[in-house]
């Protein structure tokens, strides 16, 4: 099993859902974060005094995956976040040694 994080821009979350659930994946956690890279931020004006936003908004996607089906998970969040601008975001990917359902103590593969 993998685990997949990709953060990505926020109207963009809609499209990455959508993109995951037409591959078969129905579950997902998303998080409200704020971070950033080479985005790096922006000047704004408040009441005439100028001030740098270091952090800007983001999502993060969270969704553990078996091995079979990581390959195309990556692609359609990949396809699904993609605009073309810098800050789109990036996707992690780790190794997951066992999940476990905690309602019915499935685990493995039968708790995804």
């Amino acid at each position: 099993m993998k685990k997949i994080e990709a953060v990505i821009k926020p109207f963009k979350l809609d499209d990455v859902k959508e993109a995951l659930q037409d591959i078969g994946l129905a579950g997902m956690t998303v998080t409200d974060v704020r971070g950033f890279g080479r985005q790096k931020g922006h000047t704004e004006l408040y009441r005439g005094a100028e001030y740098v936003v270091d952090f800007l908004p983001k999502v993060k996607i969270e969704l553990v995956v078996t091995d079979d089906l990581l390959v195309q998970a990556v692609e359609a969040i990949k396809n699904a976040a993609h605009s073309g601008r810098i800050g789109d975001g990036k996707i992690f990917i780790s190794t997951i040694d066992d999940a476990i359902r905690v309602r019915t103590g499935e685990s493995g593969r039968d708790a995804l």
